[in-house]
């Protein structure tokens, strides 16, 4: 239930890293989120590249966040069916540079690099478009085909606009789901991987900070600044104007500290009614532990929060879970070693049987969840109060805590913090999460600007002493 590549969900919990990502763009596409750019002159159109730092959404077809240009056909770079597909120039009958990976990406919880780089300068048709995925050329295409030698693309024409998270065919379709970060854009410049990263000492590739040149339309967008998340920082002043996208769609969530999201991959039963949206941090429940975290913990003390977004709140509970789903144990509660706090009643539940526990919840009420795996206890706290009187820094007294197996009994190998519906036949309900990355719940909370004890997350309540954010960066130390 772990999902990793070769970046690790992130490169700072392995290895030295000198530079660091603070933060990225979430893109949703139930936002139409999108960027857009019209060139006013015209730059090299036949060589470029194009480098970013993705974590994908809810795995739909998409743009990715490189570049597209809007003429008949939609030149860029797309996810579709889980695999990529490159379209680089339509002459009207026939492409000229169209690749399709025969690798899939389903993996909703690392971050990968992707570099295009475009050259149809080059003698041997095969140098003319080149992919790299985590520092590595792709060679495996089960469709290819190249440009003609010095062919003259639409990248780079004056008057082409040029769109970041769209399908460039109208700007009307394919946004995209899911984190965008160091988004750079090189004119006239062929560059391979090793400008934009490198390998650590544990083999994992990792961000290097890029210092060359961009170009007369080239740019460097990364979000630094909430309120202008489009702002080219490359020096060039190539501004992207944004739609659909606000202040809260800067989260910290990035390729250097990597959160956890919601999974959809999630292997529960009666899948199907669960849709996800805002980067895997909200999701619309229906029947079934819908909502397992993507990163597991074996140990320590960890701390979330969930907030009740929408929606009836019968049958909804929230909690940890730690056993393989089957078909008569498919909620938070219902197993041996899940555990979960009732909306309804307030119960805490655990292997189908409710115990007196703490106060009801309801639409508004932000949920926090403190994990002692420490000393196997569970604690919840309703809009900042812990519940039963709890208090999580109670060690092995546990005081108010629900006591738990340890992580050795579990189905799975580790606890997986999560939310579920305890009936087939649920009425819906909305939750967003929050494991550090994003205080507001997608703009929907006044963020409280509490960190854990190593200074990460962003959090609506104070996070009790020696409890930490779900991330690399707490998971590497």
């Amino acid at each position: 239930m772990v999902f990793q590549n070769n970046v690790l969900s992130g490169a700072s919990g392995s290895g030295t890293t000198t530079h660091t990502i603070d933060q990225s763009i979430r893109f949703n596409s139930a936002d139409s989120a999108y960027m857009h750019r019209t060139p006013s002159s015209s730059g090299n159109r036949k060589t470029f590249t194009s480098s970013c730092w993705v974590k994908l959404g809810d795995l739909t077809d998409c743009a990715l966040p490189m570049p597209t240009v809007s003429q008949t056909a939609s030149y860029g770079v797309y996810l579709s069916g889980n695999d990529i597909q490159i379209f680089i120039y339509y002459t009207g009958s026939a492409w000229q540079g169209q690749l399709y990976t025969n690798r899939k990406f389903r993996d909703p919880s690392a971050w990968f690099h992707f570099v295009l780089v475009v050259d149809t300068t080059q003698a041997a048709s095969t140098e003319r478009v080149r992919f790299y995925i985590n520092g590595t050329r792709e060679t495996d295409w089960q469709l290819q085909n190249y440009p003609n030698q010095n062919q003259d693309t639409d990248w780079n024409n004056s008057g082409e606009k040029m769109g970041i998270g769209v399908n460039a065919n109208g700007f009307g379709g394919s946004f995209g789901e899911y984190y965008a970060a160091e988004m750079h854009y090189l004119d006239g410049l062929a560059y391979g991987p090793e400008y934009f990263g490198e390998t650590n000492s544990n083999g994992i590739w990792i961000p290097k900070e890029y210092t060359g040149s961009y170009g007369t339309n080239g740019f460097k967008i990364d979000g630094r600044d909430s309120s202008d998340l489009g702002d080219d920082e490359s020096g060039q002043g190539n501004d992207f104007t944004t739609s659909g996208l606000a202040a809260h769609d800067q989260v910290s969530d990035s390729p250097t500290n990597n959160f956890a999201v919601a999974n959809p991959l999630d292997s529960s039963y009666y899948m199907g009614s669960e849709t996800f949206s805002e980067g895997n941090l909200q999701m619309t429940l229906g029947s079934s532990v819908g909502g397992l975290a993507t990163m597991g913990i074996t140990s320590g003390k960890w701390y979330a929060e969930f907030e009740v977004h929408s929606g009836s709140t019968t049958y909804f509970i929230l909690g940890i879970y730690g056993d393989q789903p089957t078909a008569t144990t498919h909620y938070v509660g219902q197993s041996a070693n899940s555990y979960g706090y009732y909306a309804d009643t307030g119960q805490s539940y655990n292997n189908s049987s409710a115990s007196s526990y703490g106060n009801s919840y309801t639409v508004s009420d932000v949920i926090g969840v403190a994990v002692d795996l420490d000393n196997n206890k569970l604690y919840f706290s309703k809009n900042g109060t812990f519940q039963n009187s709890g208090d999580p820094t109670s060690g092995a007294s546990g005081t108010g805590a629900i006591s738990i197996n340890p992580v050795s009994s579990t189905g799975l190998g580790a606890y997986f913090i999560a939310s579920s519906s305890g009936n087939s036949s649920p009425s819906s309900h909305t939750i967003n999460y929050n494991f550090g990355q994003d205080g507001t719940f997608a703009g929907n909370v006044t963020a409280g600007g509490n960190a854990d004890g190593n200074g990460v997350g962003n959090f609506k309540y104070s996070v009790p002493s020696g409890y930490l954010a779900l991330c690399t960066k707490n998971l590497g130390s």
